[in-house]
């Protein structure tokens, strides 16, 4: 009896044993469990229903638990139908035999799956705001997924779940004009944070690389953070073309290609405001190409119609409304590159900025002051200031330095409008092309400006007040600015130059409201400019007694020589009656005249001109403009050889109309000869050789002039009576 009892223990124990070995490595499969787990499922959302065939058991016999495992469920949520690879748990054998919640953890992996149907169904374990939120903007895309949830004693899911898995091809949706397609990344969700690694993505077809992103949830916002990289992308893309044109609005680009690796930070809070963002960038600039619009060519000559920018490393830095720009690079104005650093920084509304441009394989020049670079020679250019929108622009230093050769303005100030306020100090010292050495220095004093120097060649500024035309000119002076000169060499060009120019002037709206400026070309040679101007009328007067520096920049007036100038306007609303006179000077070359003489077969007197020049005593012009009109009431010259009356008008750039008589003055002799008794005592008993004058017709657009010429006998009155004016005169 005893040992039957041993054998029936052995054997109870012996079939424990091997039965414990078969569950706890083979294990069973039962639907005993299906109850319990769809009875969770209903407890977690009463819509949820999942399909399960046989559970396969596993007994842990050392934690005391039971590992079960079901392949190819299915869960269902609202008609849509979720396929899952497998769901493991592990169940607390303790708290099944005392009737308790048993399930202690749930497993799930998912076979590829859409992404919106898996984020409803996580969403309905635990409804965190990072699931809300993909929720909202995932459009598409699949997923493979793995989850693990644990329970405590009341079948709560803890915090500690974890959501892995691979997305492929998704679409999101974030603004209306940006497309987010073929998105592939690997996540990492947890109670307090997803992390997305590995993503790649096209925005608006531009590829982006993005090595991690962190959404990380602070109770009142979320913290999204992460690094994105940019490869080969040009304007042809329209995201790009966008970005740039609401950056450089006003810049017409042809052409952009560049890398980037930006590093980013936001929050977005519970109604989904941006703040507080942050982005750091490193720019591989490769090619920025646009169209110059600048009116550079006065300074650089070979300027082509395009800038382009190249191989330009830019580190850009963007915190709430600060922006700082710091970049290096090629840059090609003219026919060969050179380099340009810069820094700008935006701080609010306001800009910072501070610039270097060396200009070293190509010209440079100043050319309202004749200067050039040396070519052997670097230039510098440097420029820093800032600009308050809408108020104003502050140049703190602007130079141009090029070997001992420097131009330096400080402290310069201009309204909203770029129209100079004020400056503190310019200095100029430099070489010319004429190898003139120029100093001069322009100083802000309690608002009088001094203009003081050795030497300044003024050349270049004579013409380009005589070429500017009205519409040309930058109206950069709103306000009254007096000036006060004294400079003791002032060069008209190479060859005259007057001493010890003092006085002052002052200027509004680039006008001279008032002047009274003196110089002198030797002890008994002068040179006098004054203005006067009042709420009527505003009187101008030169007087030049060497006017050839002035007089032979007019293009229609060659081999001017010698005379004295005499010129007298007075302006009334925008009209000017003016007088201009000439004294005792020669010409050599004047093509309208020349073809008056030949027209009128006046060869000798056409030789005389085109080889040692026509010598007159005097010259007078009386005209008036309005705009652009010049209306000339009587231009008359008198000469040894020929002398001249005419009247007509000139519309700039359009027509000119003039006629007039022209007579060689052995017939003006003759013809005040015949005048009896005041005859004999003007001009004696000479009478010529009888040669008519002529009248004449000069018509058309100022490049394609007609001229007629008529033979005259009888000299007209008006003719002869300002002849007997000039030689009474005389």
């Amino acid at each position: 009896m005893k040992k039957n009892f041993l054998r029936f223990i052995f054997s109870i124990i012996l079939i424990l044993f091997f039965s414990i070995i078969y569950l706890s490595t083979i294990g069973i499969e039962t639907k005993r469990f299906n109850q319990q787990i769809n009875t969770l499922v209903k407890n977690l959302n009463n819509e949820l229903e999942i399909e399960l065939r046989k559970i396969k058991i596993v007994i842990d016999p050392l934690s005391f638990q039971i590992n079960a495992k079901t392949l190819g469920p299915k869960l269902k949520i609202k008609n849509k139908i979720i396929e899952l690879e497998n769901i493991k748990s592990q169940i607390s054998i303790k708290s099944l035999i005392n009737n308790q919640f048993s399930l202690k953890n749930l497993n799930i992996s998912t076979k590829s799956i859409q992404i919106n149907n898996l984020i409803s169904f996580s969403r309905i374990f635990k409804n965190s705001p990072e699931l809300y939120i993909l929720e909202k903007i995932i459009r598409d895309g699949y997923l493979i997924s793995d989850m693990s949830f644990e329970f405590d004693a009341k079948g709560n899911i803890k915090n500690n779940y974890k959501i892995k898995g691979l997305v492929k091809n998704a679409k999101v949706a974030i603004l209306k004009k940006y497309d987010l397609k073929k998105i592939d990344f690997i996540f990492d969700l947890t109670n307090k944070e997803l992390s997305l690694k590995d993503t790649k993505f096209l925005l608006n077809d531009i590829p982006l690389i993005a090595e991690e992103i962190l959404i990380k949830d602070n109770q009142k916002s979320f913290l999204i953070s992460g690094t994105i990289e940019t490869k080969n992308i040009s304007s042809k893309n329209q995201v790009l073309r966008d970005l740039l044109v609401s950056y450089f609005s006003k810049l017409k680009i042809f052409e952009v290609n560049m890398n980037s690796k930006n590093s980013f930070s936001f929050e977005i809070d519970k109604k989904f405001k941006v703040k507080n963002y942050q982005v750091s960038s490193v720019l591989d600039l490769k090619e920025f190409k646009f169209k110059n619009e600048y009116q550079l060519d006065n300074f650089f000559p070979n300027l082509k119609e395009e800038i382009i920018f190249n191989n330009h490393q830019i580190n850009l830095s963007l915190k709430k409304n600060n922006l700082l720009i710091k970049g290096k690079g090629d840059i090609l104005l003219q026919d060969k590159l050179e380099k340009i650093d810069y820094n700008i920084k935006r701080k609010n509304q306001n800009f910072y900025f501070e610039t270097n441009l060396s200009i070293n394989k190509n010209p440079f020049l100043i050319k309202i002051l004749e200067y050039e670079k040396n070519s052997d020679k670097k230039a510098n250019i440097n420029l820093k200031g800032s600009y308050i929108v809408n108020k104003k622009l502050l140049i703190e230093d602007f130079s141009i330095k090029e070997n001992n050769n420097e131009f330096i303005i400080k402290q310069l100030e201009t309204d909203r409008n770029l129209e100079l306020k004020s400056f503190k100090k310019i200095n100029l010292k430099y070489s010319d092309k004429n190898q003139i050495g120029n100093k001069l220095t322009l100083t802000n004093k309690k608002g009088i400006y001094y203009l003081t120097g050795s030497t300044f060649n003024i050349n270049g500024l004579i013409d380009n007040i005589i070429e500017s035309n009205e519409k040309d000119k930058v109206k950069l002076l709103s306000k009254k600015y007096d000036f006060r000169v004294k400079v003791n060499e002032v060069y008209l060009d190479k060859d005259f130059v007057v001493n010890n120019l003092k006085g002052s002037f002052s200027l509004k709206k680039n006008k001279i409201l008032t002047a009274e400026l003196n110089a002198n070309f030797s002890k008994d040679k002068i040179l006098k400019f004054t203005v006067n101007s009042n709420q009527q009328e505003k009187v101008t007067t030169l007087y030049l007694d060497k006017a050839e520096p002035l007089v032979k920049r007019y293009k229609f007036i060659k081999g001017y020589k010698g005379g004295s100038l005499d010129f007298y306007s007075s302006q009334k609303n925008g009209n000017s009656n003016s007088n201009l006179k000439l004294y005792d000077f020669k010409l050599t070359e004047l093509p309208i005249l020349t073809k008056l003489l030949t027209l009128a077969s006046l060869q000798g007197i056409a030789d005389i001109l085109s080889g040692e020049g026509i010598t007159f005593d005097e010259f007078e012009m009386s005209f008036n403009n309005k705009k652009n009109l010049m209306t000339i009431d009587e231009m008359y010259a008198i000469g040894p050889a020929i002398s001249i009356l005419m009247n007509g008008y000139i519309e700039k750039n359009k027509i000119i109309s003039l006629r007039g008589s022209l007579v060689p003055a052995t017939t003006i002799n003759k013809a005040i000869g015949t005048i009896p008794v005041l005859g004999k005592i003007l001009v004696g008993s000479k009478t010529g050789e009888g040669v008519f004058g002529v009248s004449f017709k000069i018509k058309g657009p100022p490049k394609n002039l007609e001229t007629t010429v008529n033979p005259i006998k009888t000299l007209t009155p008006r003719f002869i009576t300002r002849t007997l004016e000039k030689i009474k005169k005389n």
